[in-house]
């Protein structure tokens, strides 16, 4: 992850995340941490057990230690973890520590118990009524994670802010959207996030309300709005869906998008042709478009004239063999080694010295790397080769 990766919640609800157990929540419920609100609080508001939280709380038991266990919404790699104490001020815990692992599939609370385990936000202090912020420097992608309080109280929210890093194996063969968050899409720039960020528009399912779109603030000159995005890798966009769901007094009067492929030349070198010219768009409406250009791209801006708000983007289409060797690479490279190990075993057959000797060779960042421990595996190398590469 590079200092100018865009940041990603990887323990957000939308995209999936999960609080999958608690050891305790006698005064605050586990999901609250995950809720994607800013915590709030009412003073004097009080139930049968106590003044009601918004946030997840345990029971005083001096002491010993809490823990709440979560499930990642898209696995990835973590650059920091916020335990956010908002609002808890006489009964937040002493410290906490966070834990990570990989899994594959979908384990139980009971079966993660004996997957590998890694701290990556060590015994640390934590202050009352505040986003405590540490910086995670594990270069693996990971999947759940382990929150411990000790010794009890009160934390509000909990994210995990990092890259999201896919799995290729679950991409294969399926209409994809290059754009989406849960891909690797992310927002490189906007021109305007007043009233809601660019980010809901690559977010999972539909929008419910007007808030959960990109809205812009009403303009008063004669330019325009934009939005930059990297795609998840390089690829043939096929169709474009534009949403303007929820959007009925405020949603722009067109649109349009162009793409780059920035491979090698990066995005002010790259040469720019249009996906989809000026597109009316309608209130309240999802407008499904076929995209047309001449070659691949890894950067698309959309433009919308003059401004307002969309709820949705979907670019659909198919990776690229260099699209798709990159997101391999890239994904093969974070795994944690038990994890590569546990991988190369179920999907190649390939186990002992051979695969131990791949899996130190990490990471290897570019195929030319890859190629000749390939064809050192006998007959695992072509389903290694298709595993990692396609």
């Amino acid at each position: 992850m590079t200092e100018t990766s865009p940041l990603v919640n990887l323990a957000a609800r939308r995209l999936g995340a999960s609080v999958m157990a608690a050891s305790d929540e006698f005064f605050g419920e586990k999901e609250n941490l995950l809720r994607p609100e800013p915590p709030s609080h009412q003073p004097r508001t009080f139930g049968l057990k106590g003044q009601l939280v918004d946030g997840w709380e345990t029971r005083r038991h001096g002491p010993g230690e809490d823990d709440a266990l979560i499930r990642l919404g898209a696995a990835g790699v973590i650059g920091r973890v916020v335990v956010d104490t908002a609002h808890f001020t006489g009964n937040f815990p002493a410290a906490c520590s966070v834990q990570a692992c990989a899994a594959e599939g979908y384990p139980s609370p009971a079966e993660l118990a004996a997957a590998d385990w890694v701290e990556i936000v060590p015994h640390s202090p934590l202050a009352g009524d505040c986003e405590n912020v540490f910086a995670v420097t594990d270069p693996h992608r990971f999947t759940h994670l382990r929150l411990t309080i000790y010794p009890d109280g009160g934390v509000a929210r909990l994210r995990a802010e990092g890259q999201v890093v896919p799995d290729p194996r679950q991409l294969a063969g399926l209409p994809l959207d290059l754009v989406a968050l849960a891909n690797g899409g992310t927002v490189l720039a906007a021109s305007d996030r007043f009233y809601s960020p660019p980010e809901n528009m690559i977010s999972p399912g539909r929008a419910a309300v007007m808030g959960d779109g990109w809205e812009t603030r009403r303009r008063r000159d004669d330019s325009h709005d934009w939005v930059l995005f990297q795609l998840a890798a390089a690829g043939h966009i096929r169709q474009a869906v534009i949403d303007t769901s929820c959007f009925l007094g405020n949603a722009p009067a067109a649109a349009t998008l162009r793409g780059c492929d920035a491979t090698g030349t990066g995005l002010d070198a790259a040469s720019w042709s249009d996906l989809l010219p000026a597109a009316t768009l309608q209130p309240d409406t999802e407008h499904l478009f076929r995209a047309g250009q001449a070659g691949p791209v890894t950067h698309v801006q959309l433009d919308i004239h003059p401004g307002g708000g969309l709820a949705r983007l979907r670019l659909f289409g198919d990776l690229t063999a260099p699209g798709r060797s990159r997101l391999g690479l890239d994904w093969f490279d974070r795994l944690p080694a038990g994890q590569a190990l546990a991988v190369l075993a179920a999907e190649c057959g390939l186990t002992g010295a051979a695969a131990t000797g791949l899996v130190a060779q990490r990471p290897f960042g570019e195929q030319a790397r890859l190629d000749p421990l390939l064809a050192r595996l006998g007959p695992a190398a072509a389903s290694a080769r298709a595993l990692i590469l396609g």
